[in-house]
């Protein structure tokens, strides 16, 4: 392995492990390093040698998206809620769209993971008489849907009295 590869391993690493909320900004630190700062390596970089980081980015844009869709961290500190996934999806699918990358695959698996949350907090809701933890209202439920090309009959029946009033 070349140093220039071991920079760019180590960079994508950065970016998927502590690029926090948002890994384009950690993406725009790493290429400023690596090819600009004075303490950095001075490297230049084809578009194709960014690749990596910039996966790295779709990578950490997966991550905080599912965290927000897994029941487990309903309630914990880390957990956004299913407002900050929609959010965080739109800015994933718009930075894949400027950069080309195919990001399908995550399309699906937020899919899968916002109809399976669902049906959790509907369990929960109705079995523990806990209050919800969606934190937006249909309107935005039925956006972030259609983001995943859903349709809410996907969802389990009762999904919307998870929501918080249009007002809100």
């Amino acid at each position: 392995m070349s140093n220039k590869e071991k920079y760019l391993e180590d960079e994508a690493f950065i970016i998927e492990d502590t690029g926090g909320e948002m890994p384009e900004v950690a993406l725009h630190s790493s290429i400023y390093f690596l090819c600009g700062d004075s303490e950095g390596p001075g490297l230049t970089l084809t578009e194709e040698e960014k690749l990596p980081l910039k996966n790295a980015v779709v990578t950490r844009y997966q991550t905080i998206i599912l965290r927000d869709l897994q029941p487990e961290n309903r309630g914990k500190n880390i957990y956004r809620g299913v407002r900050r996934s929609a959010v965080n999806w739109k800015r994933m699918k718009f930075f894949a769209e400027r950069e080309n990358l195919n990001i399908e695959q995550v399309r699906r698996k937020v899919a899968h993971a916002l109809v399976a949350f669902l049906e959790v907090e509907l369990r929960i809701v109705k079995e523990k008489g806990s209050t919800s933890c969606v934190n937006c209202n249909r309107h935005t439920l039925e956006d972030f849907a259609e983001e995943l090309e859903l349709s809410t009959k996907d969802f389990a029946k009762g999904w919307q009295d998870l929501c918080l009033d249009e007002t809100e």
